[in-house]
């Protein structure tokens, strides 16, 4: 199985499940849990418990946050290269759930954005033809990150990896502009989104139409559309591949399904699986995550895969 290294965000969680609608102005009873976050490092995360041997590479503040999140990344397996920025704190994000499950994510990316090409330097180990890097979107949308991002798709093409990214979130890559983006991420062999984002990139309002104008720049294009489930698509073929979404009886929490979409998709590709197969990889596994708090894997359950 193809080794992937994942350079991107690292991020602490403090989610905010409301109980009824948001009193503006008032209180309003919810229960707050704190998890693992970044899109980054939960991607990286899913794809050890799917048994892929995956490294990170990202920046933490020196703070207690930060070395939690180091630990927890060793706990999933992961082979974690993080940088401790002495002057930043550990990346927050808060997410709002309200009563229906809608999610507001309010970030602020502290260390992250201080991601810099030397950190990237200093794993240089990490990068060997036959080894796959996955770019997050978010270190190109932050102004602080990018040429660290830029330096990572360089060090990635000059050593013959293939490399897939993703397009962060769809607000900030509507505010940074979709031009800039297409080409900082020329020479990806596959590219990520979620629906909204396709539509960011190429204004196109249908996943169909989306991928087939993505393809202008990305050999491959696979779009998320929620409970539509997700398509593949590719120069020559008259259709996209499609999949319908993993059947879930209760959304308890939508945070990193994408990201774990992303983990159970590229194993499957990377091994050269047909679309279909590595698309229904996807959707089973952003699934799982939607069916607990938090963006990574619980980690009861990845106790239990090691004892079995």
């Amino acid at each position: 199985m193809t080794r992937v290294v994942v350079v991107g965000d690292l991020m602490t969680d403090t989610v905010a499940r409301a109980a009824f609608p948001l009193a503006k102005g008032s209180d309003t009873p919810a229960a707050v849990t704190t998890h693992g976050g970044g899109s980054g490092a939960n991607v990286a995360s899913w794809l050890a418990l799917e048994g892929v041997e995956a490294a990170f590479v990202g920046r933490r503040g020196s703070d207690i946050a930060g070395r939690n999140r180091d630990m927890e990344l060793m706990g999933y397996g992961v082979d974690a290269r993080l940088v401790m920025d002495q002057e930043r704190p550990t990346g927050t994000c808060v997410v709002l759930i309200t009563h229906k499950g809608d999610r507001t994510m309010l970030s602020d990316p502290g260390a992250n954005a201080a991601l810099l090409p030397e950190d990237i330097e200093r794993c240089r180990d990490l990068f060997n033809q036959g080894t796959h890097l996955h770019l997050s979107g978010y270190s190109l949308i932050n102004e602080g990150s990018r040429k660290a991002a830029v330096h990572t798709l360089e060090l990635a093409r000059k050593a013959q990896m293939s490399i897939s990214v993703d397009a962060g979130s769809s607000s900030p890559l509507k505010r940074m502009g979709a031009e800039p983006f297409l080409e900082w991420t020329q020479g990806a062999r596959l590219l990520v989104v979620n629906a909204k984002e396709a539509e960011v990139l190429t204004g196109r309002d249908t996943p169909d139409q989306a991928a087939k104008v993505l393809t202008a720049w990305y050999p491959q294009v696979v779009i998320m559309n929620g409970g539509d489930g997700a398509l593949w698509y590719t120069n020559g073929r008259p259709e996209p591949v499609t999949v319908a979404a993993e059947p879930v009886d209760k959304i308890i929490d939508g945070t990193g399904a994408g990201d774990a979409f992303v983990a159970g998709f590229l194993p499957v590709w990377l091994d050269g699986k047909p679309p279909a197969e590595a698309l229904n990889a996807g959707c089973r596994l952003a699934a799982r995550a939607m069916q607990h708090l938090g963006a990574r894997p619980t980690l009861d359950v990845v106790d239990n895969q090691i004892k079995n």
